[in-house]
């Protein structure tokens, strides 16, 4: 009896050891859930409504960023087709300086002959889908003349994106020596642009908002490039997380944006798609490991972000804590405070199990000169924007929601 009595406790402590292990093992996989990484010098994601934060690296500092030049280059482009000063069917002429870049087998390419002519669809196509760098220089000249035309007009679309840090050699990405005839004759020929990975995302988000139809273009997976009468160049998009490629997210779709790749950038990505009905992008600079391991790598955090948070509409503030539905009034003849409303509904990404009543809220009050105060002052007029709440989701950036005034309040006669 005493044997068997002994044998039920060894196999009791035994079922318990099995159970801690197992709660162990459950609590470690729901800790590891909630820390979204991405292998990289640098990375910034964004909703790209919205522009919340998701996840960020490093994010302000600039590094050389290859052919993510690109997205930039393109938004150029886009913009003077719109501007009737390009034509998609319009006809380039290739001329030997271009031709020498876009047959150089140390670059990313379409073949261009010299003498022949492209036209501007062909060249962007070709410079987004394979990153054809003889198809970017051959696009720039073309809009502008020169490369240092060019790099001002870069400047003022990234300025219109909300960039003002970047610098820009060329509109490819390549080191400035490269451009051999075309590069910029007082810079250095090491001279490679940099940007942040903000700045990339900025830029990306930008040129989705502007130019929509941009991403048919950088989600077809498959076209032909007419090199001449007699040759056909078939380009395969070297983006790898496309729908049915190999590192395609199980949890959304991506269709785009930009893949770069030089020894000073390393291999640098531009990723956007839509996951939980959100459009999002995300930047990693100079990544590690080989292209599998940078698409691994970014179809994991797309995946993970999605176990970790969710997107919640906020449609009134009283979603939010009571401590911002309302302000308090300063100089005020009669009524001392006013009720506050959101200016639009809008979208905040929050881990999940989160409520927007149980997130940390500030109310921050702008003054006249856009300075941060934290006190109302009368006059106040119903519907004038007085500012905007402050939210910080835990473990998350904080994210902002401007408000307006719901009441009159007239100011006392004493002030």
């Amino acid at each position: 009896m005493k044997k068997f009595k002994k044998i039920i406790i060894m196999f009791l402590i035994a079922i318990l050891t099995v159970n801690v292990v197992s709660i162990g093992e459950i609590n470690s996989v729901k800790a590891d859930a909630t820390k979204l990484n991405l292998n990289a010098r640098a990375a910034y994601a964004i909703d790209a409504e919205t522009g919340q934060v998701l996840y960020q690296k490093n994010a302000n500092k600039t590094y050389p960023v290859a052919s993510l030049t690109k997205v930039l280059t393109l938004a150029v482009i886009e913009q003077d087709v719109k501007n009737h000063h390009l034509r998609w069917q319009q006809k380039v002429k290739i001329t030997p300086a271009v031709a020498k870049v876009a047959n150089d087998w140390h670059f990313s390419n379409v073949p261009l002959n010299a003498g022949e002519s492209y036209t501007i669809r062909q060249l962007a196509e070709s410079m987004m889908i394979v990153s054809a760098d003889g198809s970017a220089e051959a696009l720039a000249l073309a809009d502008a003349g020169s490369t240092e035309a060019f790099n001002k007009k870069m400047q003022a679309v990234a300025k219109k994106a909300g960039v003002t840090d970047a610098k820009i050699y060329n509109m490819i990405g390549l080191a400035n020596g490269d451009l051999g005839k075309n590069r910029v004759k007082a810079a250095k020929k090491t001279a490679e642009n940099q940007f942040s990975a903000k700045d990339m995302a900025l830029i990306s988000k930008y040129l989705i908002e502007t130019y929509p139809d941009s991403l048919k273009i950088t989600k077809t997976k498959f076209a032909n490039f007419r090199v001449s009468a007699n040759q056909e160049y078939r380009m395969i998009n070297i983006n790898s997380l496309l729908p049915e490629n190999g590192f395609a997210p199980k949890n959304g779709t991506i269709d785009g944006l930009k893949t770069g790749n030089t020894d000073t950038a390393g291999k640098c990505i531009i990723s956007t798609g839509t996951f939980a009905g959100r459009r999002i992008i995300v930047v990693a600079l100079h990544t590690k490991g080989d292209w599998n391991a940078q698409s691994k790598d970014a179809q994991q955090f797309y995946e993970k972000l999605t176990d970790v948070y969710q997107p919640t509409q906020v449609n009134s503030i009283k979603q939010l804590s009571r401590g911002v539905q309302d302000a308090h009034v300063v100089h005020a003849k009669d009524k001392h405070s006013t009720g506050l409303k959101l200016e639009k509904t809008t979208t905040i990404w929050l881990p999940k199990g989160t409520t927007t009543n149980s997130v940390k809220a500030n109310l921050n009050i702008l003054r006249a000169d856009r300075s941060i105060t934290h006190q109302l002052k009368a006059p106040v007029k119903r519907g004038q924007h007085v500012g905007y709440i402050t939210l910080k989701p835990t473990g998350m950036s904080p994210f902002t929601i401007p408000v307006k005034a719901t009441d009159n309040v007239q100011k006392n006669g004493w002030f």
